[in-house]
């Protein structure tokens, strides 16, 4: 049997997501699992542009400092992308 799609998450639940998300690109990094990495911090980067400004504020400064800028040194446009 097929799964049925969950619905999309809104209010706390999507800030704790995006929280959780972060956090588990945080840890790839840590462990220098750069492939792991880059694709949750699209995946975080993708829900934290969904929220709105009161919900970006409820997330912890140290993870929005981490998403925005210091994996965007590393992981940004700018960068030789992976395999070539």
């Amino acid at each position: 049997m097929a799964q049925k799609p969950e619905p999309p998450l809104t209010g706390a639940a999507l800030v704790k997501e995006v929280c959780r998300r972060i956090r588990v690109a945080r840890s790839y990094w840590e462990a220098h699992n750069n492939a792991a990495c880059r694709g949750e911090r699209e995946k975080a980067l993708a829900l934290y542009n969904t929220l709105t400004k009161e919900q970006k504020d409820q997330i912890p400064q140290a993870l929005r400092v981490w998403l925005r800028y210091r994996s965007e040194k590393y992981f940004g446009v700018h960068r030789t992308p992976p395999g070539s």
